[in-house]
């Protein structure tokens, strides 16, 4: 396909790699492909081998030079080409060691593409460390037995690319960022959109449907449900930090396709239950915030689902049906209601608090229910808002430390019982430091979660 000086086809891998011109420009950034990109790369050629083609992503070129000495520089898909360089220099070496056993076709066909394809150079410290790194990996991979001849085969010949080449260089750059989300740089979620429609099995119809209502949701409102509050309970969960989520902690949210594959037997009775709400029955499917990742489908379901509890919405309401509020007593009421009054509560570390009571909230509603609410409320308050009179100022680390050395997350997820996480013990706050926190603190005292001043009982 020809659009005035833009060409754009698809090439397989073994072409890719014969291909002597290309280059990697000056500007380029450095390689830093990290191990769990390289498994995931031959995780994904693994799953898609009976497939006729998997395409593994565009390759944006730069062409310039003379007709004699033409160069293509590589403007997008440098990570990826360089790490299948690294395929064929660890295959190479295997062969070499007689440690496989390949068709004399094959072997040639290897020995043609190492002849062909580019030697770069790095100066760089981080490229130099991480190529070092990614070859043992990959060195690892191509020698398991499972890496066969049709493994490599599937890999140069029906792995592809798309190949847009264009003649400007600032037509080349604009290109790339269009190709990034319309000049914008891809958000999270939006990688786990594009990664889960491809994993979607079933009628068309209610894929479309699927993609309208991800598409008619508030974009800043589902940043907010994964950044905030579903990453930060999967990784608090789990005894992990969780600061920031960024384009290297999708791979929380990718998991298994019960449509097809491999059934393990830790994930039958998520097939049963997949498989029981299907058949026509009332139920919907039982989403857990811990759970496996089902792909596809069940993903963007599981998305809604918890859009519903309204954490994410720009007024930062409860929807009903999570929080019975008709139903609460002692001081749950009162706590709900100093948390969306007092005076601190818009303060950068005020909104870090709250996001921790929230996850917690959150993830024990979804483990017990309405069951013992209550007091979870108080549990809770306590626990999240310990770190706000302890500390003149609250920071994203603090927050996160304050989460792990007293992981409650933990503690929920082994409770079989709401009582065995309601009768945790709490410490109690020694010394007030904050400030625009008196109601908190009046609900600390009426607690008994602050030390009595000496000569001060009650």
């Amino acid at each position: 396909m020809t659009n005035g000086a833009l060409q754009a086809g698809i090439i397989t891998v073994a072409e890719l790699l014969q291909d002597s011109s290309l280059s990697l420009p000056i500007y380029q950034r450095p390689y830093k492909w990290q191990p769990h990109h390289i498994e995931q790369l031959f995780d994904d050629m693994a799953r898609h081998r009976g497939k006729p083609a998997y395409r593994l992503g565009t390759l944006v070129l730069h062409q310039h030079g003379s007709p004699d000495r033409e160069k293509h520089d590589i403007v997008d898909g440098q990570q990826r080409t360089l790490t299948l360089l690294l395929i064929v220099h660890a295959l190479m070496d295997v062969i070499d060691r007689s440690e496989k056993n390949f068709s004399s076709k094959m072997l040639a066909k290897l020995l043609l593409i190492k002849q062909m394809m580019i030697k770069p150079r790095f100066s760089n410290a981080i490229s130099q460390h991480n190529l070092r790194q990614n070859y043992q990996i990959v060195h690892r991979r191509v020698a398991r037995p499972d890496f066969d001849e049709a493994a490599v085969d599937f890999l140069l010949h029906r792995c592809e690319l798309v190949r847009v080449t264009l003649h400007d260089i600032a037509e080349a750059f604009q290109f790339f960022d269009a190709q990034n989300a319309r000049g914008r740089d891809l958000a999270p979620h939006d990688l786990l959109k594009a990664y889960h429609l491809r994993e979607f099995d079933g009628d068309e119809a209610v894929k479309q449907d699927t993609v309208r209502a991800w598409e008619n949701s508030d974009s800043y409102e589902l940043e907010i449900l994964f950044g905030q509050y579903l990453f930060r309970i999967r990784r608090w969960v789990k005894g992990d930090s969780a600061r920031f989520f960024s384009k290297s902690d999708v791979a929380l949210f990718k998991g298994v396709n019960l449509a097809g594959g491999v059934l393990y037997p830790g994930l039958r009775i998520m097939q049963l239950a997949h498989e029981a709400v299907d058949s026509g029955g009332l139920l919907a499917f039982p989403f857990q915030l811990d759970q496996p990742i089902l792909n596809g489908r069940r993903f963007f379901e599981m998305i809604h689902h918890y859009q519903k509890s309204g954490l994410a919405r720009r007024s930062r309401t409860w929807a009903e049906g999570w929080l019975p509020l008709d139903r609460l007593d002692g001081f749950a009421p009162r706590i709900l209601q100093t948390l969306s009054l007092y005076e601190g509560r818009k303060r950068t570390g005020d909104v870090y608090v709250r996001v921790m009571f929230d996850c917690l909230l959150l993830y024990y509603l979804d483990r017990f229910g309405s069951m013992g609410i209550s007091r979870a409320i108080e549990k809770i308050f306590i626990w999240a808002y310990s770190l706000r009179l302890n500390m003149q100022v609250v920071q994203l680390a603090g927050m996160d430390n304050h989460v792990l050395s007293n992981n409650l997350f933990r503690v929920l997820r082994e409770a079989t019982h709401p009582q065995e996480f309601l009768q945790h013990p709490l410490p109690m706050v020694e010394q007030e430091n904050s400030t625009q926190t008196t109601e908190l603190t009046q609900l600390f005292r009426e607690m008994r979660y602050i030390v009595p001043e000496k000569g001060v009982t009650g």
